[in-house]
Formats: structure tokens, C-alpha cells, sequence
């Protein structure tokens, strides 16, 4: 994935939780969108600490093509997105007229391929170079209600399929631009809209209608901006739909896309996706790695009002994980973080042990962060302000980059490959 492939991300989830939040009708075993159903990439079921090539590896399934999306899970069934025809190895790309752009349904149980459904890609999609290859042209993680699946490819646009792959519509207005890394930002789903971050593909948040594709409405002067819109509740319990972006974050109205305040911001692009509780929202970004807390509710610019800290530590790529007080996540310079939510302090700053930047983000299992790396296998570390390596687990068969972050579902972990998708559970 992009370095801002796996940042990326957004969120939709079930009811008010303790984090991002959506109204979807998923079951509690399910992943149904980019860091999971509370937007803060947080499972309270317990995974495996400790797997390999032969153990607690319960099935391996090759994807079609290539792809740094994350998998989603619906019931009995995963869902993923990638790419093929064009880019499958890097030295020798092929005709980019012969890029398709994949979404993929195995069984939850076994790995199997159900379907795969894919759409033609846009003539404006960029040609395979510099650093495309990292990322490619699946970066997008899917998200669902329970009753459809959404995908966002950039340039080719949202595109909607039913539970079966039955295609509901595809929108391929949503921005014709493209720069470097290419398009990550993830869909997110809520009520009867569905929220797509095209500030790279035309600087605008755009609000579909989930049974049409059809703009609901849109938010122009979205700048630089490779992060997910964030569905977060204010202490009154009132939604509010947050986008960080360069300079600025704003809370908009989710039905409306109404302006209702805004803070000054990172100066610099953002990727990594808020994260909230308490009416509180926590921004990372910026190549000089900032974070900031601002308290939801305001109107106006609420710099100085509402914005509660602000340090010059973060992270440029990936998201954070919020557990009890405390902010962690691994920055894609490879340092493992936690800071006090409360005021930003630094608890820990600890190096992993990676030669590549990491991009894919921290989730929470239980009592235990895992923190992929893209070349040297997962780090676990206690879901504690006391930094403690666990384990360092690895598939050494499997000499890919792992771009993608883990799902939880069903106590097992789903984790994503340049090739192939695995699945983590206790061995009977």
C-alpha cells in the first residue's frame, strides 16, 4: 500500500461505541469497515501472541493480483479489494488498458474464493512507477452495512455490490487527479449515506447515497488529504462527521455536510485517521509527526476554545489505537508510541525491528497491541502503558510486503499480503 494506503483509512460503525461510531446493522463478531466497528481498531476478543508458518495458522488463501487493502468481515463471509492485468510485477507492469479493479468474497471458515467482481479502470488512473508499487491500485479498504459492500478505487470511483456480487451501481464521477502515492482513503458508512474522501482525486468529501451511488451532497476545499471521514459523538450524544486534512479539521453535520466548526490543523498532508471518546478527537499527521486533541461540540473556529493539546509527536502514515487513557501506535519510521490522552505526555517511544517504514496500523486484541511491520512480521506488545515486547511472529514463507492491517473476528486475526490472506487462530 501507499504510505498512506493503510492510514487510512474510515469509519463507520455500530451504535455509539467508544470511538468512531456508526449505525449499521452488523453482528458483534463483525469487522465491517477500516479498523474495525468502533473506528479505533479494537476487539475485545483475545487472538493468538504467538503463530508461524506451522503453528496457530488455521488457512492461507492466495488473492487474485496484487492489492495493501485491509479484509472486512460480515458474518461468514471476508471481503477484500485488489488489483490485476496491470502492475503484477514491477519490472515488467504490462498494458495499464488492462487494469481491472477487484472485489473479492471468501468464506470466513475455510479461506475459499466465493466471488470476484471487478470493474474496468479509469483512463486517468496513473501509470505503474516511482513509488506506485508499494501500494498499487487497491488501497481502499471496503466497508459495510450489513447488507452491501462499498469500495473506493480513486479515479475509477465508489463502486456498490450486494452480499451475493450482484452489482448495485458504480460512481465514477468522484475526481479525475491523481499524485504520487495514489488514492487510500477508505469509505464509511452510515445511516443512508456513504462517505468517500476524494481531497486527491478532486479536493472533495463527497456524501452518496448508499442504494444509488448518487451525490447526496458534497464539501469542497479538502486539501491534501489521504485520511477517512470519522463519525464521532459529542458530549450531547449529537454525530458529527470530522475530516482532517492540511491545515485545518473540521466537524461537519453527517446528513448535511453542513460546516460546523473548524481548528487549526497539521500543516502539512494528512494520512492517519482520527480516533475519538468522549466527545474528545485525536488527529495524528504530517511528515513532522504531530498530534492534537480537540473536544467536539464547538462552533466556529475553535482553536483556542476546544483544542486541547497539541505535541510534536505522531505519525505520517498510520493510525492510533485508544485504550484506557492512552493513545499507541507505530509510526512508520518503525517507533512504537503511547502518550496520556489526557494532556499528550510521552509514557513510551520504543524502536521495532523493521528495515522498511511501516504502513500498515496498530490494532488491539484483548490485553495485546499487534503492530505489523511490512518485512519483518508482527510485533505484540501488552495493551499497557508499560512497553514490553511479547512476541515477534513471522510467515517466513511469505517474502511480500504486509501492507495491510489486521482484522479481528471470532478470536482469530485476518492478515493481508502483498499475495496472500491469512488467518491467526488457537490450533485445536
Amino acid at each position: 500500500m501507499s504510505r498512506f494506503g493503510f492510514t487510512i483509512v474510515l469509519l463507520a460503525c455500530v451504535a455509539l461505541t467508544t470511538s468512531c461510531l456508526v449505525t449499521n446493522t452488523t453482528r458483534g463478531e463483525d469487522w465491517p469497515q477500516f479498523r474495525g466497528p468502533s473506528g479505533n481498531a479494537s476487539s475485545a476478543d483475545s487472538t493468538p501472541t504467538q503463530w508461524s508458518d506451522t503453528k496457530n495458522l488455521i488457512w492461507k488463501t492466495k488473492i487474485p493480483g496484487r492489492g495493501s487493502s485491509s479484509p472486512i468481515v460480515i458474518g461468514d463471509k471476508i471481503f477484500l479489494t485488489s488489483y490485476t492485468g496491470y502492475g503484477m510485477h514491477d519490472d515488467d507492469p504490462g498494458e495499464k488498458t488492462e487494469l481491472r479493479l477487484n472485489t473479492l468474497c471468501f468464506e470466513r471458515t475455510s479461506g475459499k474464493m466465493i466471488w470476484n467482481k471487478s470493474i474496468e479502470a479509469s483512463a486517468n488512473e496513473q501509470e505503474f512507477a516511482r513509488r506506485l508499487p508499494d501500494h498499487g491500485y487497491a488501497s481502499g479498504t471496503p466497508t459495510s452495512d450489513g447488507k452491501a459492500i462499498y469500495a473506493f478505487f480513486g479515479v475509477s470511483g465508489a463502486v456498490a455490490f450486494d452480499l451475493n456480487g450482484k452489482q448495485l451501481w458504480h460512481n465514477d464521477e468522484l475526481g479525475t487527479s491523481t499524485t504520487g502515492f495514489g488514492s487510500a482513503s477508505s469509505p464509511v458508512v452510515h445511516q443512508d449515506l456513504v462517505y468517500i474522501n476524494a481531497s486527491i482525486e478532486c479536493k472533495t468529501l463527497f456524501a452518496l447515497d448508499k442504494k444509488t451511488g448518487k451525490v447526496v451532497w458534497k464539501k469542497e476545499d479538502i486539501d491534501r488529504s489521504w485520511s477517512s471521514p470519522c463519525l464521532a459523538a459529542n458530549k450531547n450524544g449529537v454525530t458529527e462527521l470530522i475530516i482532517n486534512q492540511k491545515f485545518k479539521v473540521l466537524g461537519l453535520d453527517p446528513k448535511t455536510g453542513k460546516e460546523l466548526w473548524t481548528c487549526d490543523g497539521i500543516e502539512d498532508y494528512v494520512v492517519p485517521v482520527p480516533v475519538a471518546k468522549n466527545g474528545i478527537i485525536y488527529c495524528l499527521g504530517g511528515r513532522g509527526n504531530k498530534a492534537m486533541a480537540i473536544q467536539l461540540g464547538g462552533q466556529g473556529d475553535v482553536t483556542d476554545t476546544h483544542r486541547l493539546w497539541i505535541i510534536n509527536i505522531g505519525a505520517n502514515v498510520t493510525s492510533p489505537v485508544l485504550h484506557q487513557g492512552h493513545l499507541y501506535w507505530a509510526s512508520d519510521k518503525g517507533i512504537a508510541n503511547c502518550i496520556n490522552a489526557s494532556n499528550g505526555e510521552t509514557i513510551y517511544r520504543e524502536r521495532m525491528p523493521t528495515k522498511a517504514r511501516v504502513y500498515a496500523s496498530i490494532i488491539r486484541a484483548g490485553d495485546h497491541l499487534y503492530l505489523p511491520t511490512r518485512d519483518n512480521g508482527v510485533w505484540v506488545l501488552p495493551a499497557k502503558p508499560d512497553f514490553k515486547a511479547i512476541a515477534l511472529n513471522k510467515i517466513e514463507s511469505d517474502k511480500t510486503l504486509f501492507n495491510a492491517s489486521p482484522a479481528v473476528s471470532h478470536h482469530q486475526l485476518l492478515i493481508r499480503s502483498d499475495k496472500f490472506l491469512y488467518c491467526i487462530g488457537e490450533s485445536e
